[in-house]
């Protein structure tokens, strides 16, 4: 499994989560498989993301390119962590 972990530093979460949303076919064609959002108890404007990628290049190619910037930028993102990883086992507890 390929995954990518992306923090955001938000100015509104309204207005990036409707952008989010809007974006899921866009991810979707790039290979997203699904993510999960999570939003700091302490601070509304940090939001971590859990992505689940079918390649890790082309996760890669979706978040270095200037459409994916752009949008982070128009929504935004004041500054974010982007992480590649690979899935290498699961725990129950």
């Amino acid at each position: 499994m390929h995954y990518v972990l992306v923090k955001h530093n938000i100015k509104e979460y309204d207005k990036w989560k409707n952008i989010f949303d809007e974006n899921m076919e866009n991810r979707k064609n790039n290979g997203s498989r699904g993510s999960h959002v999570f939003r700091s108890a302490e601070n509304p404007n940090e939001v971590v993301i859990l992505f689940e990628w079918d390649d890790l290049d082309n996760a890669r190619k979706f978040f270095v390119s200037s459409e994916t910037k752009e949008r982070m930028e128009s929504v935004g993102v004041q500054n974010q962590e982007i992480h590649f990883l690979e899935g290498i086992g699961r725990t129950s507890a």
